[in-house]
């Protein structure tokens, strides 16, 4: 199982089944705070929901020659979040980020440290050009990551995503291999 020890209290891994129940419990505690962005919220409504969630992100492994393209973020041996790349293009070698980490573990820098350890393996292993991050426009907390880490805003996706209630525009940040300094 690939496993990314970033320090003592945080490593992100490869989902198992096991974690089916730990990725319910975290989604369903943080779901009013993660539904203001995340669109998908109202689809997990049972730990078999979650179970079929990883078993599509363990079948994701074919697509990508063998590599994970999730990670399960554990903080203090506790699922904290997940970070991964949504989309992979590989005639352009792009692949697009995506991001949550529940509530309780906000602000400790979990997703900086973590971010930063999936655009290594982007470009070492994946063996990336270029790697995007799209956000919500008024997702200020998630616009800080990809600006804290050099990505470049490339432009903004209008009526990029459906909230529940609205169309949320996205911006879209770049960052190539080249670029990364790291």
């Amino acid at each position: 199982m690939l496993r990314y020890d970033i320090n003592d209290q945080l490593q992100i891994r490869m989902f198992t089944i096991d974690d089916a129940e730990a990725l319910f419990q975290l989604t369903m505690a943080s779901k009013p705070y993660l539904r203001e962005w995340l669109g998908w919220l109202d689809y997990t409504e049972t730990v078999e929901d979650s179970r079929q969630n990883i078993e599509g992100r363990i079948k994701g492994l074919m697509e990508t020659g063998g590599y994970p393209k999730s990670f399960a973020i554990v903080y203090q041996d506790e699922l904290a979040g997940t970070i991964g790349f949504n989309d992979i293009d590989r005639g352009i070698k792009c692949g697009t980020v995506g991001y949550w980490l529940g509530q309780d573990f906000q602000g400790k820098g979990i997703m900086s440290q973590a971010l930063e350890t999936v655009i290594d393996y982007g470009f070492r292993d994946l063996k990336l050009d270029k790697i995007e991050i799209r956000v919500a426009t008024g997702n200020l907390k998630s616009r800080a990551l990809p600006e804290r880490f050099g990505f470049l805003e490339e432009g903004v996706l209008r009526n990029a995503e459906w909230l529940y209630d609205r169309y949320v525009d996205h911006v879209v940040y770049g960052l190539l291999r080249d670029e990364w300094a790291h």
